[in-house]
């Protein structure tokens, strides 16, 4: 297995190829093999047909590198063009917020946006919970990062569009999203597009490697108690329609991410929200787990 991440190495952002647990700096690998290739992770999606061959090559004839226990990874993908994310796309997670027994055909495909500088970190006690929210809670979601620029896409072609998968998480301030005294009764802003409520990571596996993106089981633990574990098989709108449908809304861009929506066993319904100190551990099968600790107040 070979995926792409960022790690802080002698104080620099660094791309690096996490091969079986061993992380390497691409530009060295890439030196070392008279390999050219871009020095960002973001830039090796912008030509992601040409560069994913050479990853792969790279990654054959990686040595040993650093552990991955020991590196300081950062998101693996700092500054993503656009972050989409689809709301309410899981049939138990409708149930559980008081919609049940939904059909595919009641529903229209929705998503809101969080700010890819300000609201993406990576692993670690990298998040900050917003200044007096009451409600602060956790969404596991697969998150596909677009490697091929998509417009007007169809859920048959949309696939061959992303380059690789990795763990999201939409950390939300539910008390914020409410604006019950307001005709739009809805805040997508204030209560998702807070800063350090995206953490992505710990690092991007490839589509080729990734399989099926509607088999991956997905569990979310938080201070070590099971939360969520679901499967992308209860979503209701597949990951390959989310990207269609988006594409008929604005064109997508390579190192674009978008986050696919959340299984049942959020916080909300029982009224059970994150505090400053709780350890998150989100974990979907093919990529890893990404783990976040809420380090303090914003």
């Amino acid at each position: 297995m070979w995926a792409l991440a960022t790690a802080k190495i002698d104080g620099a952002e660094t791309a690096v190829l996490n091969v079986d647990g061993s992380i390497t700096p691409l530009a060295r690998l890439a030196a070392g093999q008279g390999v050219t290739l871009p020095d960002t992770i973001i830039g090796l999606f912008a030509d992601w047909a040409r560069n994913e061959p050479k990853l792969a090559a790279l990654a054959a004839k990686a040595g040993t590198g650093s552990s991955v226990g020991d590196a300081h990874l950062l998101a693996p993908l700092l500054y993503p063009g656009k972050v989409l994310c689809a709301g309410a796309n899981y049939y138990d997670h409708m149930a559980e917020m008081g919609f049940p027994g939904v059909t595919k055909e009641s529903q229209r495909l929705f998503f809101f946006m969080k700010p890819p500088r300000n609201a993406i970190v990576g692993p670690g006690r990298t998040v900050l919970m917003p200044r007096g929210t009451k409600a602060f809670d956790w969404e596991i979601e697969l998150a596909a990062v677009i490697g091929k620029t998509a417009r007007y896409v169809t859920p048959g072609t949309a696939l061959s569009h992303v380059a690789g998968y990795t763990i999201g998480l939409d950390l939300s301030a539910r008390d914020f999203n409410k604006a019950p005294e307001q005709f739009y009764k809805l805040d997508w802003v204030a209560g998702k597009a807070c800063d350090t409520c995206g953490p992505l990571g710990p690092w991007i596996v490839p589509a080729s490697a990734f399989g099926d993106p509607q088999k991956a089981k997905l569990k979310l633990s938080v201070n070590g108690e099971v939360k969520q574990d679901s499967d992308t098989g209860k979503m209701i709108f597949s990951v390959a329609e989310q990207i269609a449908r988006a594409s008929e809304i604005m064109t997508l861009d390579p190192g674009d991410v978008i986050l696919t929506g959340t299984p049942a066993g959020v916080g909300v319904p029982k009224q059970t929200f994150l505090k400053i100190g709780d350890r998150i551990d989100a974990e979907i099968s093919g990529i890893g787990v990404l783990s976040v600790t809420i380090a303090g107040e914003a």
